[in-house]
């Protein structure tokens, strides 16, 4: 799987860090950063929550 964040969309608000802070973070500049595009499916689990979370759906994941 792989993240992709449309950033147009992204408000960088961290709904996304709070669920899954080892694939997320937003950090003092107020961006969004992924800390990690191909997580492992330890952590699908995670990462679909923050997709379905996002408050402007500017997150999606994609299957490989």
């Amino acid at each position: 799987m792989r993240i992709v964040v449309d950033f147009d969309l992204c408000e960088s608000n961290a709904v996304c860090m709070g669920i899954a802070p080892e694939v997320f973070e937003v950090r003092d500049d107020d961006f969004l950063y992924i800390l990690d595009e191909n997580p492992p499916e330890s952590l699908r689990a995670k990462v679909e929550e923050a997709v379905q979370r996002c408050p402007k759906q500017a997150i999606a994941l994609v299957e490989d």
